[in-house]
């Protein structure tokens, strides 16, 4: 794999636009990833409605929304499935994204009220098939808007981990059984993200996922390779002297190994650069 492969990480400052639009212009700019007329798929992090970094931040939403907007999208569904536990469109009404996608004009899609379709994982070595939302195959393009925490559960939760709101929520139960970080990288085959944009501004580096110690690195992170941007969150999760489970080479975390082997983006820290700013 060549060094085409890039990691953005920008120095957040007091605008919020500005530090996004520079992470993307880094990527290549909106171009590289919005077409005029496109209809947009935005994939954010409302688990719980707890607040950033448990879940996406609104303004950090609102930011992206309007510059999916700007670039030439004709329309933007904002999509999510809340843990099983929970009622998605009260959670949605609860953080304030319901509002706001209102105001903005996206669409909010709540998976738990649309068709699921069910895919075969033909690599699984955990996971053999998934159901996801019919949705992914009609749009043109998937944003994925992962927050950075540690988890009690998974280890460490970013943009590999997102996909699992995208599973159908009764076959989630099953997914902590055994191997969950195995299987969570297995559900990843199924889709393909064409930009990830990571608000690190805050994050859990304790316990996780709904609430933890909280440190603030206030960065943004902008890639098209979910593990080369995970590899870089860790990197940032680590680099803080507290008691979590993030004691493993960056390489060897489950969720890492296993979507290295299932080929979902980069093998090495050498197949891709870091460019900050």
């Amino acid at each position: 794999m060549s060094l085409k492969t890039i990691v953005s990480k920008i120095g957040h400052q007091e605008n919020l636009d500005a530090s996004i639009e520079k992470a993307v212009v880094l990527l290549g700019g909106w171009d590289n990833f919005i077409r005029e007329g496109d209809t947009v798929l935005i994939k954010p992090n409302f688990n719980t409605a707890d607040p950033f970094p448990a879940s996406t931040s609104i303004d950090f939403l609102e930011s992206v929304i309007k510059l999916v907007y700007k670039a030439g999208a004709k329309a933007i569904l904002v999509g999510e499935s809340s843990t099983y536990s929970l009622n998605t469109r009260k959670v949605l009404e609860e953080t304030g994204a319901l509002e706001l996608c209102n105001r903005l004009g996206a669409k909010v899609y709540i998976f738990d009220e649309r068709n699921w379709v069910k895919k075969e994982i033909p690599e699984g070595k955990y996971l053999k098939s998934v159901s996801i939302p019919e949705i992914l195959d009609r749009v043109d393009k998937i944003v994925l808007l992962p927050c950075l925490k540690t988890h009690r559960y998974a280890r460490f939760t970013a943009a590999i981990k997102l996909a699992v709101g995208l599973m159908r929520p009764r076959e989630r139960a099953m997914l902590h059984m055994r191997h969950l970080e195995e299987k969570i990288a297995e559900i990843n085959t199924v889709f393909r993200p064409d930009l990830i944009i990571m608000d690190a501004r805050k994050c859990f580096v304790t316990r996780g996922p709904e609430e933890g110690e909280v440190r603030e690195p206030n960065l943004i992170l902008a890639s098209t390779d979910r593990i080369a941007i995970d590899i870089e969150g860790l990197k940032i999760l680590k680099s803080y002297p507290v008691e979590n489970k993030l004691d493993l080479p960056l390489w060897e975390f489950p969720q890492i190994k296993r979507a290295v082997e299932l080929g979902l983006g980069v093998k090495t820290e050498n197949d891709y650069k870091v460019i900050e700013k």
